[in-house]
């Protein structure tokens, strides 16, 4: 079936076909936008020429005016950019514990448990947003209590209202609580960070920063969407719905091809340390390209009728996660998080009502692209009987 979000023609299709890349302005600067598969992972792997080493610009669009720290591992190149990496990796290992997945399901079922209570309930702000950060509280051995605050932050810490302001608060929430884990040592993330080391010395108050914003600003939004895509998607797609409930073993094939199809990362920037020209297209030393994942997922040489959404689709090399040395290092925790809330809707919920929608598109210069949902409310029904 249609992606419901993307229930349009790819944006980049023409492009990608045609030319390989797709020049669009970004804040007053044009950038090569990498489009085709191959090449995004090529250029993944190939960090000397585009590097992540640039601080506040690997995200589109930059964020120099929202933060004052790099963001890590992920403004940083290889070797240290491992060994960065390696800092973080345990927490993030914690989503394929058995305690962490049995906390993770059963707040779903309770989030999904109070939805059936309930006349209708708006997804993305009700239900998305108390998901993912109550199960990122659970990733990080933080207190729920934590949770509470992220919730308050929207749907992306800096994007969503004054992202200077909330920038800012952030760095001083984070101080905050690395103050708290030098005084009193704990076992969360925070306080872990305070007695990490890099490369044989104890890690910096900026580079504990730069882990904290990442954490909170590289993959909010991201689950937060992926979440009311699958709804969205279920709602519209009943037949779907029933496919994955007459074996609930479709349900891992499944998440990876809603994370292909709703990529809920456009792109991101690299910045080029020599001169470099992609399909004909110049980029200067120190400007930037974007590696457009949204357009490499629904590149027709890898995947076949990608306009639809297949949730058999196998094999399914999307890139929806990145590639190369910086892959994602919260993918496990995403999919622990949509392999659950599809396990949890399968057993408990009948069908799914969409009440009223409004799309979050995101309007750019050389394009328009659907990215999720800005409102999702909906009805869910209860089932009278176990999934089989």
């Amino acid at each position: 079936m249609p992606c419901p979000i993307h229930n349009q023609p790819d944006p980049f299709r023409e492009a990608r076909n045609k030319e390989g890349v797709l020049v669009n302005e970004f804040q007053g600067n044009p950038v090569p936008m990498i489009l085709r598969h191959e090449d995004v992972r090529q250029a993944c792997k190939d960090w000397q020429t585009f590097s992540s080493d640039a601080p506040m610009r690997v995200p589109i669009p930059s964020e120099e005016n929202v933060r004052t720290v790099r963001q890590l591992p992920l403004e940083v190149d290889p070797p240290d950019q491992t060994d960065y990496r390696n800092v973080a990796k345990p927490f993030f290992d914690r989503a394929k514990l058995p305690q962490v997945i049995e906390k993770v399901e059963t707040l779903t079922d309770r989030l999904v448990g109070e939805a059936l209570e309930r006349e209708s309930i708006e997804i993305v702000r009700d239900f998305a947003i108390p998901l993912q950060s109550r199960a990122l509280a659970i990733l990080l051995d933080m207190p729920d209590s934590e949770a509470d605050i992220w919730i308050g932050w929207g749907v992306h810490v800096f994007r969503e209202g004054d992202g200077t302001s909330k920038g800012a608060a952030l760095e001083t929430y984070l101080n905050s609580l690395f103050d708290q884990g030098e005084a009193s040592p704990g076992e969360g993330f925070f306080s872990a960070l305070t007695r990490a080391t890099f490369q044989g010395r104890p890690l910096t108050r900026e580079e504990m920063l730069g882990f904290g914003s990442i954490m909170f600003a590289g993959g909010r939004d991201t689950v937060i969407n992926s979440i009311s895509g699958v709804i969205g998607h279920l709602a519209k797609c009943p037949e779907d719905f029933d496919y994955l409930r007459e074996d609930p073993k479709r349900i891992v094939n499944a998440s990876e091809e809603f994370f292909r199809a709703i990529s809920p990362v456009t792109h991101l920037a690299r910045v080029c340390t020599r001169p470099a020209e992609i399909h004909g297209v110049s980029a200067a030393e120190d400007s930037l390209v974007s590696l457009c994942f949204a357009s490499a997922n629904y590149d027709e040489t890898v995947f076949d009728s990608p306009e639809e959404v297949r949730l058999d689709r196998k094999p399914n090399p999307h890139v929806a996660f990145g590639f190369g040395a910086h892959l994602c290092l919260g993918a496990t925790h995403a999919r622990l998080v949509v392999r659950t809330l599809l396990k949890c809707l399968c057993e408990r919920v009948a069908g799914i009502e969409i009440l009223d929608a409004r799309k979050k598109i995101e309007h750019e210069t050389s394009y328009s692209r659907p990215v999720a949902w800005d409102s999702l409310n909906v009805r869910f029904s209860s089932r009278d009987f176990p999934c089989p």
